[in-house]
């Protein structure tokens, strides 16, 4: 089967009272602080969920389509009671071999190598492909995701989430009119790795596009941003791929922009152990308290 995943949303040149959320990539870390953030908000009297546009990149596509299913309340819950995996080292350091370092040693070496951010994505690509061949677990990571998701429908509301196409290094953006399951659009956007195939085609992690796709907001009036690596990014600063510039351009544009980042002690968890599973009660906790501080400043700006 052949899929046809949207095109990037096109939106006029004036911005509109519609508001929408964006909730970036972060590991396993930044999808338990993304929905702690969440419930946070919405305890504190801010219900953000029912934004016009949400958009999900990564670990934040998982977190878009869990809020499309269940309350921030209930996901939250249910990060606190989720049984405690052992630490098996010190919070700040990561694992040797196959582990996570390997991996962002591997494309730190393909960015190094990369003259533009297309050539970049094009190459990431080509190395998830190469990956696959040696061992397709596409079926195995689809089930994980479904796991992880209280419904697998796609929501009436729009939800926007982002991948990348392996073969072309085009930007890929899937919504309920792609004619794919919402799981196979989460697993694409958060196959970070190896390439995530669907029908003919196979896609890699929407944050090569860019971390938290805010831009694909545009058009909306009012632009929550939640960001748990903080708008920062591995790529060259002329590259244009941090939060800093898509910020700038909503702005340019007529859109008012809010972000919200973890606070600076709870910054460990979201760089080499963002997919340290035991850290994901502290992350949601974490974001939690900072929504419940936050949502009175974010009222006037959100309704």
């Amino acid at each position: 089967m052949n899929t046809t995943p949207s095109s990037i949303p096109h939106t006029d040149s004036t911005v509109s009272s519609r508001r929408a959320l964006v909730l970036g990539g972060g590991g396993s870390t930044g999808n338990a602080w993304l929905i702690g953030v969440l419930a946070g908000l919405a305890d504190a009297g801010l219900d953000v969920t029912g934004a016009d546009r949400i958009i999900g990149t990564s670990a934040g596509s998982t977190a878009a389509a869990q809020i499309s299913g269940a309350s921030p309340g209930e996901l939250y819950a249910s990060i606190l009671r989720a049984p405690l995996p052992q630490r098996t080292r010190p919070p700040g350091t990561h694992a040797a071999g196959q582990g996570v370092p390997s991996h962002l040693e591997r494309t730190d070496r393909i960015i190094a190598a990369s003259a533009t951010a297309s050539d970049m994505r094009r190459r990431m690509g080509a190395a998830a492909l190469e990956l696959v061949a040696a061992h397709d677990g596409s079926e195995r990571w689809r089930t994980t995701v479904a796991a992880r998701l209280p419904v697998h429908g796609w929501p009436e509301h729009e939800l926007l989430i982002t991948a990348v196409d392996a073969a072309t290094g085009e930007a890929t953006v899937f919504d309920r009119r792609s004619g794919i399951n919402l799981v196979d659009a989460v697993a694409a956007s958060c196959s970070s790795a190896s390439a995530y195939q669907i029908g003919d085609n196979s896609y890699i992690d929407g944050g090569y596009r860019r971390n938290e796709n805010a831009d694909l907001a545009a058009g909306c009036g009012r632009v929550l941003v939640l960001s748990p690596f903080s708008g920062r990014t591995r790529m060259p600063l002329e590259w244009g791929m941090q939060l800093a510039a898509q910020v700038e351009e909503l702005r340019s544009a007529g859109s008012k922009v809010a972000v919200i980042s973890p606070d600076s002690e709870a910054d460990y968890m979201f760089g080499a152990n963002a997919m340290d599973l035991s850290l994901r009660p502290a992350a949601a906790q974490a974001g939690y308290n900072q929504g419940k501080a936050c949502a009175g400043r974010l009222a006037e700006f959100w309704r």
